[in-house]
């Protein structure tokens, strides 16, 4: 035997390079990860379509100047420039935030306590059906639903004027208009969350419930101690969708503070509309470039948003 060995790659049996074998990797399961692929290919490609090329043309779109038809004209960015100086898209980030944090605080703090009160109550089912109902409407018509309730001749004013308030708040007005729409939105979206966190409640053993009451814990501190930290995965996780879907509020504020053929008033604008407002404006040339870079600004916000929320929230892993 020579004192220098030979390496020899194997081959199959029409001489072809064998593909390296990772250590413990049967011949079942070369087949099923060559399986996955073939499943998981359609998945990728449809994602791609309708998802990341549309992403990477609107981050394009959005250093260009481009009235929907005709050449683009790359401008850099420009379109940022301008839209980071014009007030009234910082005071639609304003709205925006207001939407996020504001209307997010109503909400869960509403569904905390709708939870906290139905974990134990009789005809908790029933009442949850209630509850999550409003989110089977459709947001436009709860939007119209809204803008009749609070008109200055609605249901809202009339009900106060039997109570004695002679001159009830003008609730479409420049003042109070925006409160009114957060108002709408948090009782839009609270039945969801409520209807989620009594569905992780509910999957909590009751042995833990039992042994806070032989130590004399109070609804409260049965919420605080033993409801909270084990469903706390799961709000981390709704308050990602929160964060998600406040950025994206649209068509509420667009049909509950508009009349046809208009956009809602500058003041209760936000990231969405001011977006809408540059590509489909009511008079002038469309600004899909304008469009586009607002619409980075959103996904930009809501990737921050997302990784804030996780970041913030998270805990160790409870097992039970």
């Amino acid at each position: 035997m020579s004192a220098t060995a030979t390496l020899v790659t194997p081959t199959d049996a029409k001489g072809r390079p064998q593909r390296k074998i990772a250590p413990g990797e049967s011949a079942f399961d070369r087949t099923r990860r060559r399986s996955y692929r073939l499943f998981v290919a359609p998945a990728l490609i449809v994602f791609a379509a309708v998802l990341v090329v549309p992403t990477l043309f609107s981050i394009y779109t959005s250093f260009t100047q481009w009235a929907g038809t005709g050449p683009m004209e790359f401008v850099g960015f420009d379109n940022y420039v301008r839209m980071f100086r014009n007030p009234i898209f910082i005071s639609s980030m304003w709205n925006t935030f207001l939407i996020v944090v504001g209307v997010g605080i109503i909400v869960y703090a509403i569904a905390f306590a709708l939870t906290l009160v139905l974990q134990n109550t009789f005809g908790r089912k029933a009442i949850r059906s209630i509850i999550f109902f409003p989110t089977l409407i459709p947001g436009i018509v709860i939007s119209v639903l809204w803008g009749f309730l609070f008109n200055p001749d609605g249901l809202v004013n009339s009900f106060l004027k039997t109570l004695g308030i002679a001159e009830p708040p003008a609730w479409l007005g420049s003042q109070l208009i925006f409160p009114t729409i957060m108002l709408g939105l948090a009782w839009l979206s609270v039945g969801t969350y409520t209807v989620i966190l009594l569905a992780a409640a509910d999957r909590i053993p009751k042995e833990y419930y039992e042994v806070a009451d032989l130590a004399g814990a109070s609804a409260f501190q049965r919420f605080r101690y033993v409801t909270l930290p084990l469903m706390w995965d799961l709000v981390s996780v709704t308050a990602v969708l929160w964060c998600v879907g406040a950025l994206k509020t649209f068509e509420f504020l667009l049909l509950f503070s508009s009349s046809a053929g208009t956009l809602p008033s500058t003041d209760i604008w936000n990231i969405a509309i001011y977006s809408y407002a540059q590509a489909f404006p009511t008079n002038g040339i469309a600004k899909f470039g304008a469009a586009a870079a607002c619409g980075v600004v959103m996904l930009l916000l809501a990737l921050a948003l997302t990784i804030l929320a996780r970041r913030v929230m998270r805990s160790d892993d409870i097992e039970y």
